[in-house]
C-alpha cells in the first residue's frame, strides 16, 4: 500500500452548494435587480463626478444577528430618504472578518457563533439578508475577503472594500479586477499609501488567475479590469490620516501613481483611535474640508449599530446584548443619525458647486 503524503493536515473536504444553485434558490430579480443596477450606477456617477453627492457607507463592523441588521436597515432607509439630496447612503453588510490572530470569522464562516462553521448555511443566511435589505430599498456593501464567496453574493453588492490587511495581496487585487461593483482599497495598516496606489494600478488592468465558475468548477478566470477602484484612508499605526495635510499628501501620491484621485475616508479604525464615539469629530473635520473647497473627497465610512460599544461572544448566546457589535465597537443609532443629518445640512449647497 502506497504511503499517503498528500493532505496530511486536512481533516475534511466537504462539497458546497454551487454559486448558481444558491442564486437559483434565492434569485435577484425584478425591482431588487433594478435597485442593485441603479445604486451601482449612482456610485459610478459619483466617482465620475457626474453626480455631485457624497456616498456614505455606514453600518455595523460586522453582521452577526440578521434581525438586528434588518431593524438597522429600516432605520437607515428612513434616514437615507431624508438626506438623499446631498448624501447617498449605502449599508455596510460585512460577513467576513479578517483576524489578526484568531477569533470569530464572521456570519458566513460561523453563522451560529459557536465554532460549528456551517458555511453553506452561512452563505444562505447572508444571501437572504442581502436580498431583504435591498428590498427595503438600500444598497449594500461588504468587504471582499475570501476569493470564493463573491461568486455567491457579489451580484447583490453595490460597493466593495478591500481591507488594510489584504490590499497588498495579489489574490485580492486580481479578484477585484473582476468585481462588478466599485471597490475601495484601504491604505496599509502602517498608514502608508504605496500598497493602495499599487493595488489601484493593478486592479484597473486585466488579469488571469485560478478561481471557480458559477457551477463551482475550478477555472481560469479572465478579467477586464475594474475602472472604479479608489483609495480609502483609514489611518494606521502612526496615527490618523483624515486631516487636510494627509489628504493633500494622498492627492499627490494618487496623482504621482497615475490613478484615480477619488478619496474616501473611513472615520473609524485608526482615524478615530478605535474610539467609535470620536467618529463624529472626524466627520466634522471632513465636512469642514469639503466646505473649504476640497474636491477629492467623494465618500466616508462609519461604523454604527443600534446600540454603542461592543461585546465578547458569551458561552450562552442568550446573553448576547441586542444590537451591539461582537467585533469592533460602533457608535449608536442616535449619534449616527445626528452626525449624518448635520453633514447633509452643511455640505448640501457646497457639493453642487464643486
Amino acid at each position: 500500500m502506497a504511503e499517503i503524503i498528500d493532505n496530511l493536515n486536512i481533516e475534511a473536504n466537504d462539497a458546497l452548494v454551487t454559486p448558481q444553485d444558491l442564486k437559483d434558490d434565492m434569485p435577484l430579480v425584478g425591482s431588487a435587480l433594478e435597485s442593485v443596477q441603479s445604486s451601482r450606477n449612482t456610485i459610478f456617477s459619483i466617482l465620475d463626478r457626474k453626480d455631485p453627492r457624497l456616498f456614505v457607507v455606514v453600518g455595523p463592523c460586522s453582521i452577526h444577528d440578521p434581525d438586528a441588521a434588518i431593524e438597522y436597515a429600516n432605520r437607515l432607509k428612513i434616514l437615507s430618504d431624508r438626506v438623499r439630496d446631498s448624501l447617498f447612503l449605502v449599508m455596510r453588510v460585512y460577513f467576513e472578518k479578517p483576524r489578526t490572530s484568531i477569533g470569530w470569522k464572521g456570519l458566513i464562516n460561523d453563522p451560529y457563533l459557536d465554532d460549528s462553521f456551517k458555511i453553506e448555511e452561512g452563505l444562505r443566511i447572508g444571501r437572504k439578508l442581502l436580498l431583504d435589505i435591498i428590498n427595503i430599498g438600500l444598497p449594500t456593501s461588504t468587504e471582499a475577503l475570501d476569493p470564493i464567496s463573491p461568486q455567491y453574493i457579489q451580484d447583490l453588492i453595490s460597493w466593495s472594500a478591500i481591507g488594510a490587511r489584504t490590499t497588498e495581496s495579489q489574490t485580492h487585487r486580481e479578484m477585484s479586477s473582476g468585481l462588478s461593483s466599485a471597490v475601495g482599497f484601504k491604505n496599509g495598516t502602517d498608514g502608508g499609501l504605496t500598497v493602495a496606489v499599487n493595488a489601484m494600478q493593478s486592479v484597473s488592468s486585466p488579469h488571469r488567475f485560478l478561481g471557480i465558475n458559477t457551477q463551482g468548477q475550478v477555472s481560469v478566470v479572465t478579467t477586464r479590469g475594474n475602472p472604479y477602484a479608489h483609495v480609502v484612508l483609514r489611518g494606521g499605526s502612526k496615527g490618523p490620516n483624515y486631516d487636510s495635510v494627509n489628504v493633500k499628501q494622498c492627492e499627490n501620491a494618487l496623482e504621482g501613481g497615475g490613478v484615480s484621485s477619488n478619496i474616501m475616508i473611513d472615520c473609524s479604525h485608526a482615524n478615530s483611535s478605535k474610539d467609535p464615539d470620536l467618529q463624529p469629530l472626524v466627520l466634522k473635520d471632513i465636512t469642514r474640508q469639503i466646505i473649504e473647497g476640497n474636491k477629492s473627497i467623494i465618500g466616508v465610512m462609519l461604523e454604527s449599530f443600534i446600540n454603542s460599544g461592543n461585546q465578547v461572544i458569551p458561552e450562552n448566546l442568550d446573553d448576547l446584548a441586542y444590537g451591539v457589535s461582537v467585533t469592533d465597537a460602533c457608535m449608536d443609532w442616535e449619534i449616527t443619525e445626528r452626525s449624518i443629518m448635520e453633514m447633509a445640512a452643511k455640505v448640501g449647497s457646497v457639493l453642487y458647486n464643486r
